[in-house]
């Protein structure tokens, strides 16, 4: 029903070759086209092109970095190409080996089905779903048999699949790769042969993965991809790609208030990266965004108000841009707390605070609980507090419970 649903919508859309849209589309928050003249001319034709893009439910959550590609196949989609987005839940089973330093751990089925879950919803915030062609890479692997997988495989080389970056450097320190990681670029080119891909998106890092697929069309007589990467998104932090896994992210479901609040705390030097990878700006506003962020005299702050503002609209609405930019201001500029405190009753006359952390929901375990008191992030009646060990008493008044900036709860017996 969905493909029939997807196949109606293209019928009535209509390829636009707008040489300006095409420019931004190919140079706007790009890192690389290959080949781009041979793509330039395919959008400058009107023929309808096939734009594959995948993703591994590994995590329930999709981040800001994730919004780089996704933004990309968005515009693609507005041209009026027919957007193929695959959720890798079979693929997810190995796990990309892209960037990483050892071997990644594998999922239970149970784990890809319940983060999957959540993918779609979370992706509708910026493609147009009813209009895009969604598969599984399951429904063409879950039936390969041993045989299936040789000759597919026979296709690639062990030489050329340890050319790659990650792969030599780990061989080079010593590191373990499991031969089960040398299948997953095979798996993955595999998948532009099943949707018949004209061109496939991903971060800079996934560039082996892309040329794989080339490879394979190559050597299967079918026309070659083209492939369009976008650079990867840095994180809060100012040093790593964003990544949940190093908490520098901001999910696409983050709260509008922790939305604002955190991409008010990005170093000065990600601003201009931001608007340009992250919001919808035009190039003639970025370029008054440049050139304010140059003047010494402007405060950067004022961006970054901006830019905050700019993507909790975007993925949150206008009224709740606003009420999340007066709450920031309220607590920050102001130092107040806010006016309205959700409120907690603890059954038990004292709580360990580790406990108390994971009871009111500001983290999922003592772990992190744990994390957050060692590092002093959390405040108890406005006190910092850095004892694991400490109980606290609630009491009939109630007691102000902080975490980092933005989180208040007052817990209460």
């Amino acid at each position: 029903m969905r493909l029939l649903l997807t196949t109606y919508y293209l019928l009535l859309m209509k390829v636009v070759t707008d040489e300006n849209k095409i420019n931004e589309l190919l140079t706007r928050g790009v890192d690389e086209v290959i080949v781009a003249d041979d793509l330039r001319k395919k959008l400058l034709s009107g023929e309808r092109l096939r734009v594959k893009f995948g993703a591994d439910p590994t995590s329930p959550d999709l981040h800001l970095g994730h919004s780089v590609v996704l933004r990309k196949l968005k515009q693609f989609q507005d041209l009026g190409h027919e957007v193929v987005f695959i959720i890798g839940d079979y693929t997810a089973k190995i796990g990309d080996p892209s960037g990483k330093s050892k071997t990644r751990p594998m999922l239970t089925d149970e784990e890809i089905k319940k983060n999957a879950k959540t993918y779609l919803e979370q992706v509708g915030k910026i493609l147009n779903v009813k209009k895009a062609e969604v598969r599984f890479n399951s429904e063409w692997f879950k039936d390969f048999n041993f045989a299936e997988i040789i000759r597919l495989a026979a296709r690639f080389t062990v030489a050329r699949m340890i050319e790659r970056d990650d792969f030599s450097k780990r061989l080079k320190e010593g590191v373990d790769i499991g031969v089960h990681e040398l299948l997953y670029p095979i798996m993955q080119a595999y998948d532009s042969i099943q949707v018949q891909a004209d061109v496939e998106l991903g971060g800079t890092d996934q560039k082996f993965n892309l040329l794989a697929g080339r490879d394979l069309q190559r050597k299967l007589g079918t026309r070659e991809q083209d492939i369009l990467t976008v650079p990867l998104l840095v994180g809060l932090d100012g040093k790593q790609k964003m990544s949940k896994s190093l908490g520098n992210c901001v999910a696409l479901v983050e709260k509008p208030e922790d939305m604002y609040g955190k991409l008010m705390s990005i170093p000065d030097e990600l601003i201009l990266s931001y608007f340009t990878l992250l919001s919808d700006l035009l190039s003639d506003e970025l370029k008054q965004v440049g050139r304010q962020y140059e003047n010494p005299a402007a405060n950067p702050r004022d961006l970054k108000m901006r830019l905050a503002r700019e993507i909790v609209k975007m993925y949150h609405g206008a009224e709740e841009a606003t009420v999340a930019e007066n709450r920031f201001v309220q607590l920050f500029q102001r130092h107040k707390i806010p006016d309205e405190i959700p409120l907690h009753k603890i059954s038990a006359a004292n709580i360990n605070i580790l406990d108390l952390l994971v009871e009111v929901g500001f983290v999922e375990s003592r772990g992190e609980a744990r994390r957050l008191v060692t590092e002093g992030a959390v405040k108890i009646g406005g006190e910092v507090v850095k004892d694991i060990l400490v109980d606290i008493v609630p009491g009939r008044d109630g007691v102000l419970v902080q975490k980092g900036k933005r989180s208040f709860v007052k817990i209460f017996s």
